[in-house]
Protein backbone atom coordinates (compact mmCIF):
# COMPACT_ATOMS: atom_id res chain seq x y z
CA UNK A 1 0.00 0.00 0.00
CA UNK A 2 1.33 3.75 -0.74
CA UNK A 3 -0.21 6.18 0.75
CA UNK A 4 0.13 9.78 -1.18
CA UNK A 5 0.11 13.18 0.27
CA UNK A 6 0.12 16.25 -1.55
CA UNK A 7 0.10 19.43 -0.68
CA UNK A 8 0.25 23.29 -2.25
CA UNK A 9 -2.80 23.83 -2.88
CA UNK A 10 -4.96 27.21 -2.35
CA UNK A 11 -6.36 30.12 -3.76
CA UNK A 12 -4.53 32.06 -6.04
CA UNK A 13 -5.82 35.42 -8.66
CA UNK A 14 -5.79 34.32 -12.46
CA UNK A 15 -2.40 34.85 -13.70
CA UNK A 16 -0.98 33.86 -10.63
CA UNK A 17 0.89 30.57 -9.75
CA UNK A 18 0.36 27.41 -7.81
CA UNK A 19 3.18 24.76 -6.91
CA UNK A 20 1.70 21.73 -5.57
CA UNK A 21 3.56 18.48 -3.95
CA UNK A 22 2.90 15.10 -3.84
CA UNK A 23 5.06 12.84 -1.15
CA UNK A 24 4.65 9.11 -1.41
CA UNK A 25 5.46 6.59 1.32
CA UNK A 26 7.01 3.90 -0.82
CA UNK A 27 10.87 2.97 -1.07
CA UNK A 28 9.88 2.06 -4.84
CA UNK A 29 8.78 5.54 -6.11
CA UNK A 30 10.92 5.60 -8.54
CA UNK A 31 9.38 2.73 -10.75
CA UNK A 32 6.33 4.83 -10.67
CA UNK A 33 4.27 6.41 -12.82
CA UNK A 34 3.16 9.67 -11.39
CA UNK A 35 0.47 11.62 -12.44
CA UNK A 36 -1.30 14.69 -11.33
CA UNK A 37 -5.38 14.60 -12.26
CA UNK A 38 -8.20 17.11 -11.36
CA UNK A 39 -12.03 17.47 -10.85
CA UNK A 40 -13.89 20.53 -10.64
CA UNK A 41 -17.88 20.21 -9.40
CA UNK A 42 -20.20 18.48 -11.86
CA UNK A 43 -17.63 16.95 -13.96
CA UNK A 44 -15.49 13.81 -14.24
CA UNK A 45 -11.77 13.73 -12.89
CA UNK A 46 -9.35 14.02 -15.38
CA UNK A 47 -5.58 13.78 -16.42
CA UNK A 48 -3.41 16.68 -16.13
CA UNK A 49 -0.12 15.86 -16.17
CA UNK A 50 1.70 12.53 -15.66
CA UNK A 51 5.82 11.70 -15.75
CA UNK A 52 6.65 8.04 -15.94
CA UNK A 53 9.83 6.08 -14.28
CA UNK A 54 11.62 7.70 -17.07
CA UNK A 55 10.79 11.46 -17.22
CA UNK A 56 8.88 11.27 -20.00
CA UNK A 57 5.91 13.82 -19.72
CA UNK A 58 2.42 13.73 -21.01
CA UNK A 59 0.25 16.94 -20.88
CA UNK A 60 -3.78 17.69 -21.43
CA UNK A 61 -3.88 20.14 -23.90
CA UNK A 62 -5.51 23.11 -21.86
CA UNK A 63 -2.33 23.02 -19.47
CA UNK A 64 0.48 22.92 -22.35
CA UNK A 65 2.65 25.29 -21.92
CA UNK A 66 1.06 26.88 -18.22
CA UNK A 67 1.86 23.60 -16.19
CA UNK A 68 5.28 21.47 -15.45
CA UNK A 69 5.17 18.19 -14.02
CA UNK A 70 8.62 16.83 -12.62
CA UNK A 71 9.77 14.29 -10.01
CA UNK A 72 12.50 14.36 -7.04
CA UNK A 73 12.64 9.99 -6.60
CA UNK A 74 15.74 10.93 -3.79
CA UNK A 75 12.32 12.18 -1.74
CA UNK A 76 9.52 10.63 -2.99
CA UNK A 77 7.93 13.66 -4.28
CA UNK A 78 6.40 14.81 -7.47
CA UNK A 79 5.75 18.05 -8.37
CA UNK A 80 3.50 20.41 -10.54
CA UNK A 81 4.38 23.75 -11.60
CA UNK A 82 1.06 25.67 -12.27
CA UNK A 83 1.62 28.87 -14.18
CA UNK A 84 -0.72 31.48 -15.53
CA UNK A 85 -3.18 30.07 -14.10
CA UNK A 86 -7.16 30.37 -15.48
CA UNK A 87 -10.81 30.45 -13.08
CA UNK A 88 -11.61 27.01 -15.36
CA UNK A 89 -8.09 25.67 -13.67
CA UNK A 90 -10.23 25.48 -10.43
CA UNK A 91 -10.82 22.22 -9.06
CA UNK A 92 -9.50 19.64 -6.60
CA UNK A 93 -6.20 18.01 -7.37
CA UNK A 94 -5.37 14.56 -7.00
CA UNK A 95 -2.05 12.49 -7.32
CA UNK A 96 -1.66 9.16 -8.45
CA UNK A 97 0.86 6.68 -8.15
CA UNK A 98 0.60 3.52 -11.12
CA UNK A 99 2.93 1.05 -11.78
CA UNK A 100 2.44 -2.84 -13.11
CA UNK A 101 3.68 -6.47 -12.41
CA UNK A 102 3.43 -9.41 -13.64
CA UNK A 103 -0.05 -8.05 -15.31
CA UNK A 104 -1.35 -6.74 -11.86
CA UNK A 105 -1.78 -3.22 -11.80
CA UNK A 106 -1.25 -1.13 -8.79
CA UNK A 107 -2.95 2.32 -8.36
CA UNK A 108 -3.17 4.39 -5.71
CA UNK A 109 -4.27 8.22 -5.16
CA UNK A 110 -4.05 10.90 -2.68
CA UNK A 111 -6.81 12.71 -0.33
CA UNK A 112 -6.97 15.80 -2.74
CA UNK A 113 -5.80 19.34 -2.34
CA UNK A 114 -8.25 22.45 -3.28
CA UNK A 115 -7.18 24.92 -5.81
CA UNK A 116 -9.28 27.97 -6.17
CA UNK A 117 -8.53 30.04 -9.36
CA UNK A 118 -10.78 33.79 -8.31
CA UNK A 119 -10.11 37.54 -7.89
Amino acid sequence: QVQLVESGGGLVQPGGSLRLSCAASTSIFAIYTMGWYRQAPGKQRGLVAVISSGRDTNYSDSVKGRFTISRDNAKNTVFLQMNDLKPEDTAVYYCNAWRTMFGVEYSYWGQGTQVTVSS
